[in-house]
């Protein structure tokens, strides 16, 4: 057994000697920002434990009770309130923890120039607490919040964080990008188009060519494909995107981007229902959960183009292809209604309000009813040449 030992250490210091060293890591300006908050963030803790005072975070409240809507920018921008984390505080301790615990997960990362989805940062800091039976984070449930609360903390993206969320959307269209050093034609990505990434900042991905007049964004895949597929991108020369459903944070980035920056119209093309009124809200005005990132991924000029309550009858389709709105539908639509951005908007109010009065909602895939493609040769075609959407 000693034998076996020894060897054991032998072999380490062979392979330990082999090991060639790790190269710097250039930390870009992003970055540099990041680390002094993280610093900073840690060194306020440190200054009122020299100071033997209770060491506490201000952490903003991410509730719809602290959002305001900016009418003059048209987004949703989060309040002053803030919640109070103490270390000595028994009912927050664990929290204040965790909210430390993941800054120095973060700060790691950022030091070797990695990045990690926020599975992995929950298996990174997850450990028993040396002389307890406690754990650090006992399901990744509870790590999320806390990784948003660090990200409105600093004020920072997850993407500054060095951390992406599961990928959940693809594009396709007339445009050539540059992602991580390597060229992507998004005119030649076949069935599948570009799946886009979670991290989309300048530093990753650079736009280089554009032949795009506008964004079609579409609610799911399925309608994704069949759009693809009859590649109507080509034909009206533009960019096709999808979400997956409510659009991940890369997807409402990018489309932040290429809307900010190459001055595409965006129309959003969505399920005539509660949920797509919904995306469309996130799309347009931000999300009240990330209300603090609302000027880097809202666009106040998006459009929605579809599905409209009056197309049962426009699109002359059949009750078979109409779905019940049940207790939940009808008590989502009216919060909808009464949000202060759709409030003041006739347009909003009368769709809503014909919605609920039809007693049923349409999904997209019910134009293929009419046609298998009703919704790419003469919808939404109809829909742009006539600018009917609501904005």
């Amino acid at each position: 057994m000693v034998k076996k030992k020894v060897l054991r250490r032998k072999v380490k210091k062979k392979v330990a000697k082999k090991r060639p060293a790790a190269a710097p890591v250039r930390l870009t300006s992003r970055d540099k920002k990041t680390m002094t908050s993280l610093v900073g963030l840690a060194d306020k803790v440190v200054t009122a434990a020299d100071r033997k005072r209770d060491p506490q975070l201000e952490i903003p409240t991410r509730s719809l009770s602290n959002v305001n809507y900016n009418r003059s920018k048209k987004i949703i921008e989060m309040g002053k309130n803030t919640t109070t984390r103490q270390l000595f505080n028994l009912s927050q301790a664990k929290s204040f923890m965790q909210t430390i615990l993941v800054g120095s997960g973060t700060k790691q990362l950022i030091e070797q120039g990695k990045t990690t989805s926020i599975r992995g940062l929950y298996y990174l800091l997850k450990h028993t607490i040396k002389g307890t039976k406690e754990e650090t984070f006992n399901e990744q449930s509870e790590c999320d919040p806390v990784i948003e609360d660090v990200e409105v903390l600093l004020n920072s993206l997850r993407e500054e964080l060095h951390l992406y969320a599961q990928k959940r959307g693809d594009m396709v269209g007339d445009i050539v990008l540059q992602d991580s050093g390597d060229e992507i034609d998004c005119s030649r990505m076949g069935s599948g188009g570009y799946g886009i990434p979670s991290i989309v900042e300048p530093e990753v991905i650079q736009f280089k060519k554009c032949g795009a007049k506008f964004i079609l964004h579409v609610e799911k895949d399925t309608v994704w494909q069949r759009f693809n597929e009859d590649k109507f991108w080509r034909k009206h020369r533009c960019i096709l995107t999808h979400g997956a459903g409510q659009p991940p944070r890369g997807v409402r980035r990018l489309l932040h981007r290429m809307h900010n920056e190459l001055k595409l119209p965006v129309y959003c093309l969505l399920d005539n229902d509660p949920w797509g009124y919904y995306i469309y809200s996130v799309i347009k005005q931000g999300s009240i959960n990330l209300a603090f990132e609302s000027r880097r991924m809202a666009i106040p000029g998006a459009k929605y183009m579809g599905l409209r309550s009056k197309d049962f009858i426009r699109c002359g389709l059949s009750d078979s292809v109409t779905i019940n709105l049940n207790d939940t539908d009808k008590k989502r639509a009216k919060q909808i209604a009464n949000y202060p951005w759709f409030t003041h908007k006739k347009p909003w109010q009368k769709e809503i309000k014909q919605m609920l009065d039809n007693g049923f909602k349409l999904e997209v895939e019910a134009l293929i009813s009419k046609d298998i493609s009703y919704v790419t040769e003469e919808y939404v075609p109809a829909r742009l040449k006539d600018q009917d959407w609501l904005d």
